[in-house]
């Protein structure tokens, strides 16, 4: 009985295996003419044709929080306000002979436009990038085969596009009376210091091709394939400068926070520890790849394609009070990469 059992069970193991072997299209074996096994390296050079897309903006201030003031320099005050709302108390703080407004002066604020925007004009985009890439192919037939690619993931540059500004208003209740308030306080510039952030990006693909022509008569053999992406990205850095600004941002949203209004507007430094976290996510995305394929003989061959890919991701920066754990700026963006990759190879079949 145990000899039974163990002859079926070993038939079970042993006749997939069989038929794996014998079947035309998945095997070990050399095909009718030609060699199931391909790989080659080369140079991998990577064009993102995506624009960038507005900056999208949200705050732990909601419209309409009303908050204390406390001391402020008359010009800021001044910067902010809006003349024609209330011309006789902007005249009158003009003539005040101070240079900061203490507490009992300022009054409160009512703070409208920092709860979310957008930032127009703004964005990010992924600058060219080049590495080592490496194809292998698996040949079903003498004409359709999968191939997955990959390279060594590299350092791909973020370039930023545009000023964020916050679009500021609402009004200033003091014991001189009411005015408007209405300015767009700078955040950052993502243009400066040439790129916005680094990332290493991880793009591996699967693709079937169908090649034209037949081994062994045809050295010159074209090919279309189509197929899936994969992009992980890691390993982000952003500008030391940007990152400097969101931090004065968080500072600008605490101090709102405390009732220190006008520490907001003068840009001092709060009761929070900001803290800025930048993520991105990872998508799959369609590519579409032409190319040939050269034999110097049976084995040696090059290999030249061109493949595009129609794929996004989004870029989410955070800015934490790293004290509380208060979220205190929540910005994203999508990434348009959408790249057409060009690769130049040498390959050999085995």
């Amino acid at each position: 009985m145990k000899k039974s059992l163990l002859g079926i069970a070993t038939s079970l193991i042993v006749l997939p295996t069989l038929s794996y072997a014998d079947s035309p299209y998945f095997s070990f074996k050399d095909g009718d003419g030609f060699k199931r096994f391909s790989a080659s390296i080369g140079w991998l050079h990577a064009m993102p044709q995506g624009k960038a897309n507005n900056v999208n903006v949200n705050t732990s201030i909601a419209e309409g929080t009303t908050a204390k003031v406390g001391e402020v320099s008359k010009d800021a005050v001044l910067d902010a306000a809006v003349k024609d709302s209330n011309p006789l108390l902007y005249g009158a703080l003009q003539l005040l002979p101070l240079e900061t407004l203490p507490s009992g002066l300022s009054g409160t604020s009512t703070i409208n436009g920092l709860s979310n925007w957008q930032a127009d004009g703004t964005g990010l985009e992924a600058d060219d990038v080049d590495t080592v890439g490496m194809m292998l192919n698996y040949h079903f037939t003498d004409h359709v085969s999968l191939e997955v690619k990959a390279g060594i993931p590299p350092k791909v540059d973020i370039k930023g596009k545009g000023d964020i500004y916050a679009p500021l208003s609402g009004s200033a209740d003091t014991p001189l009376g009411s005015i408007d308030l209405k300015k767009d306080i700078h955040i950052t510039d993502l243009t400066q210091g040439g790129k916005a952030a680094s990332v290493r990006a991880w793009l591996p693909a699967a693709e079937l091709h169908y090649q034209f022509g037949k081994s062994g008569v045809n050295k010159f053999r074209p090919y279309v394939g189509v197929g899936v992406m994969y992009a992980y990205f890691n390993d982000v850095k952003l500008n030391s400068g940007i990152e400097s600004d969101l931090v004065a941002a968080g500072h600008m949203i605490q101090n709102i926070h405390d009732g220190q209004a006008g520490a907001a507007l003068d840009g001092k430094t709060s009761s929070a520890d900001p803290r800025v976290k930048v993520k991105t996510t990872d998508t799959f995305a369609p590519i579409a790849t032409l190319g040939a394929t050269y034999d110097f003989n049976e084995n040696w061959f090059a290999a030249g394609s061109v493949s595009y890919s129609k794929m996004n991701n989004e870029a989410k920066i955070s800015v934490t009070d790293n004290n509380t754990g208060k979220e205190l700026i929540n910005a994203k963006t999508k990434i348009d990469i959408d790249p057409i990759i060009t690769y130049v190879g040498v390959g050999y079949r085995f």
